[in-house]
Order: structure tokens, then sequence, then C-alpha cells
């Protein structure tokens, strides 16, 4: 977008903020209500609309609490074809719960995965159905607010800081940026792994947390390429000359940046975030991927897009070819992992 464009937009958002306002001072008055519940419930959101790290972030909560505590995780399911309360099982396909709930049921199998657009109902249900879950993790929640979650994890990108955008459509925010008071926790998303302590402090500066609030800094870390098909039993190639990566995800800078150092040049191919696949794209992919000049070539995308690649009419056209997705997980600098740590597990435990 413009910097015109933006300033033009600039009174579209402010309308759109004050709304978010309105809605927000309802639930604070409680003339609108939040549903608390007896077991332990961590939000995991952001101001932004989408690309601050989530998933990771969720697969993170997950492997601190598993296998010595039963957890679920609930999310809206973004982009399904269905509605209401679902609980996956082996069968559930993305059509049906999202690729982001696909994606933790098929990585963690000791987890309980449901969908449901009201949250509310959704833990309800999942404490019917299995009353010995120890702790719910909410997927992209912070606005969310007829639930109220007994901890509040907040993240922003270190690209770029809620305190640094403005709100739809000049900018990627929610809501207005005093929203951010509502979060118990706050993660800096995708941080460099050489991290500066006076990058530290000035961003502490800039987020002006308050008294109650932690915030704590995080970073990416990419785990061995695999390939997508088992038709394609090959290794990841220690260098090649050409890699397409194509992605639907929001942002994918971190992954362009891993990539780009392992091949001669790196060719992209950008979807919109979510985005369902469709035979066309695929043969797409393959069209530009038949054009690169050289033998020494390969495809990688995410996981998450590959959540939306492995069905019945697009793995047909795919399973043959030279594609890799490379997993991503998160972790913290410094002492921020064990206080983070801690901070999740003394909260689960108490409650």
């Amino acid at each position: 977008m413009t910097r015109i464009l933006q300033v033009i937009l600039l009174p579209v958002s402010l309308l759109y903020g004050l709304a978010m306002q309105v809605r927000n001072l309802l639930f604070d008055l409680h003339i609108l209500s939040s549903k608390t519940f007896d077991k332990p419930v961590i939000s995991v959101g952001n101001l932004t609309f989408g690309g601050t790290g989530k998933t990771p972030h969720i697969e993170y909560l997950i492997r601190l609490l598993t296998p010595a505590m039963f957890v679920a995780t609930l999310s809206r399911g973004y982009g399904r074809k269905s509605n209401g309360f679902i609980l996956a099982s082996k069968r559930s396909s993305v059509k049906y719960i999202g690729d982001e709930p696909l994606q933790f049921l098929k990585k963690f199998e000791s987890v309980k995965v449901a969908v449901d657009e009201k949250r509310s109902r959704g833990i309800r249900l999942l404490l019917e159905k299995h009353p010995g879950l120890n702790v719910i993790l909410l997927d992209d929640a912070f606005q969310h607010r007829y639930v109220k979650p007994g901890l509040s994890v907040l993240l922003t990108d270190y690209h770029r800081l809620y305190s640094e955008d403005v709100v739809l459509p000049s900018g990627t925010l929610r809501e207005f940026r005093n929203g951010s008071k509502r979060a118990d926790i706050i993660v800096v998303t995708k941080t460099p792994k050489i991290f500066s302590p006076i990058t530290r402090r000035r961003i502490i500066e800039e987020l002006k947390p308050d008294s109650h609030q932690r915030i704590y800094f995080s970073y990416i870390k990419y785990t061995d390429p695999v390939a997508v098909f088992d038709t394609m039993n090959i290794p990841f190639p220690a260098r090649v000359t050409n890699i397409l990566l194509f992605t639907g995800i929001a942002n994918d800078y971190p992954l362009r940046e891993h990539l780009e150092r392992m091949c001669s040049e790196l060719v992209v191919l950008k979807f919109t975030d979510h985005h369902a696949y469709s035979v066309k794209d695929v043969e797409d992919i393959i069209r530009k991927f038949d054009d690169l000049p050289t033998q020494k070539k390969i495809i990688v995308t995410t996981e998450k897009d590959v959540m939306r690649l492995k069905t019945p009419e697009l793995s047909g056209y795919m399973k043959n070819l030279p594609l890799f997705c490379v997993p991503m997980e998160i972790d913290f600098h410094g002492s921020d992992k064990e206080k983070f740590d801690n901070e999740i597990l003394r909260y689960v435990n108490k409650n």
C-alpha cells in the first residue's frame, strides 16, 4: 500500500478503531459478558491481521505442556467449509477444520484439536467430551472477548511492532494499540538470532508495558527440510541452483531469508494467506518450476501450505515433484526461555 493511499484511508481507520474501542468498552463495563472457566485457558493472539507466528508459538506451548498434561487446542478454523463445533479426528480434512488445526492434529497425536467460531461454546463442549483436560490453548482469540482467558499471550512481529502500526485499512491493526493492555504476556517474535541488549531495551521502552505485563523475545528455528510426498524418497540437497518457493501465508520473509542462503537464486510465488489451492494454481507452480533453466532445482513450501495441498484432487499433480517443506519452531533468547516456561507452568499448575 502506498503512503498516499494510507493517508487517504486514515479516516476509515479511525472509524473502525473507534467501533472496536466501543466494543471493548462494553466488555470492560460488563454490558457484554466474558465467560470464565475453571480449567486453565491460555489465549495466543495478536493485534495485527495475521503474520506474527501464532502457529509455532501454540506448538511451543504444546511441547512444553505435553506429555505431562492433557492438552486441547481450540481455533476458529479459518477458511473451513463447515460451521459450529467440530472435534477433529484422523478423518478430518482441511476443508472441515482449516489448515492450522489440521497441522496440530497431524503433529501431536495426544492433543485434542477442536474448532468453533464461538469459543465459549467450543470450550464448554470440549470439557463435556473430555472433562480430564488440564489446559485449553486458544488460537487467535485476542479479540474474541466472549471468553476471558486465565492467561493472555500477545504476539508482535519484531519487523512491525504494533506500536509502529495503525488500524485497518490504513495499517494492519485490528484495534487501537491500547488493546495491548489486556495481555498478561507480550512476545516479540521473529527477532534476529543475534539480539543485542540495547535493541531489547529500546523495544521494551517503545512498547511501554504495564507493571503487570512481562515481555519476552522469541526467534525462528528452521529444522531439516522434509519431502512432502513419500513417493519422492530423496534427501534435501545441500546446495541447489534454483529454489522455487510458493506460500499462502501472511509473511514469508523469514523463510525467504533462510532459503536464500541455500541456493544461487530464489524464485518466489506468493499467494494470499490461507489460500485454497486449485488445480490451476498447481499447474502454474509446475509450469514455473519447469521454466527454471537448470536441473539442480527444487520446490519448497511451508507446513501450513502442505495441509492445503494434500487433497485427493491436488496430490496426484504434485506427488512426483521434488517438493519439500521446511518445518519451523520457535525458541527464546537467553533467560527468557526459562522465565516464559516457568510463567506458563506456574499458571497451569496453580489452576
